[in-house]
């Protein structure tokens, strides 16, 4: 997987590489009976994926270790589904990630006596009804008498789908990225109802505004460059001007990192016209399209750079 194609993942990451928005995270989300054994430390993130490489276009995971009152290490193992539809078989893949951190462990310390305590966790954000089996026994074809013999596993599931917009979070920076990962697989009719609780919410926590803007650029299809000029001001009033340059040029990296590794012209002219749209209005001349559609993917990009400066269509074809 390229995570540049991947914004819920990226959006995720920049909420839970804060050690506090992670610790709020796990206890808003996480059972009592599990969250009343955490003492106040933040948990601090595990580098890695234990994802396989295949899967990772539709799912990503995050370990965390926190510490309990009893002064022991506890692993969280939080996989994503990213899907607007939630794979009946998450539960398989949550299980493969555990093992594949625990085979880790094993290997790195040979004379290991105990293996970490790890808390599996599957978190979805997509739109059709979730219906996840809690219990990894439900995965397995076996009568019921031999279920207390088969190794079983619980899940801590959350739904974002499910939660009240109010009641979605009461950390503040964990609330604006819920929120905009609630609505990031949603319809624009429902994105564009949202849009304001979103802002709302980062008004709460502006030092989010680049990332959570970065992502409604890249899942809102609606949005265009007057509303992000608006969210702007309404979050961080004095850093309009260079705000909307960092935004443009982020977008147009990304973009162009995307199109260069996948080496396809359509892919690339399709991200340049969206681009386009958000830049100088959705209503393209016709030329515009004709133009885009066959050009080769040097010429995109170079017109993709001129994106960030051009006051004007013609300024960014010119000769």
């Amino acid at each position: 997987m390229n995570d540049l194609t991947q914004p819920h993942d990226r959006l995720f990451k920049a909420l839970v590489s804060h050690p506090e928005t992670a610790g709020a995270l796990l206890r808003e989300y996480l059972p009592e009976e599990i969250s009343s054994l955490l003492a106040p430390t933040p948990p601090q993130f595990v580098e890695g994926s234990f994802v396989d490489e295949e899967l990772r276009g539709y799912l990503s995971d995050r370990l965390f270790v926190a510490t309990t009152l009893s002064g022991k290490p506890l692993h969280v193992y939080v996989l994503i589904e990213h899907k607007s539809y939630l794979d009946q078989k998450v539960g398989w893949q949550v299980v493969r990630g555990i093992f594949t951190f625990l085979d880790q462990k094993a290997r790195e310390h040979n004379d290991w006596a105990l293996l970490p305590a790890v808390v599996p966790m599957i978190f979805y954000h997509g739109e059709q009804e979730w219906h996840v089996p809690k219990e990894f026994i439900t995965l397995v074809d076996a009568d019921q008498a031999l279920h207390p013999w088969l190794m079983n596993t619980r899940f801590v599931t959350a739904n974002l789908g499910k939660v009240e917009d109010a009641r979605i979070a009461r950390h503040a920076r964990l609330r604006v990225g819920l929120l905009a990962l609630k609505y990031g697989t949603r319809d624009p009719k429902a994105q564009r109802e949202a849009l304001e609780a979103i802002v709302s919410a980062l008004v709460e926590a502006p030092e989010l505004l680049v990332p959570i803007v970065i992502y409604l650029l890249t899942t809102f299809p609606d949005l265009d460059r007057e509303a992000v000029r608006g969210i702007v001001i309404r979050v961080c009033p004095r850093e309009e001007t260079e705000m909307m340059s960092q935004f443009a040029r982020e977008i147009v990296e990304q973009n162009k990192q995307v199109w260069r590794k996948e080496g396809r012209q359509e892919g690339a002219a399709a991200i340049l016209l969206r681009l386009l749209k958000q830049r100088f209005g959705p209503q393209l001349p016709g030329w515009v399209d004709e133009r885009v559609r066959t050009a080769d993917a040097a010429t995109i990009e170079l017109w993709g750079d001129r994106i960030l400066t051009a006051q004007s269509l013609e300024e960014v074809f010119r000769a």
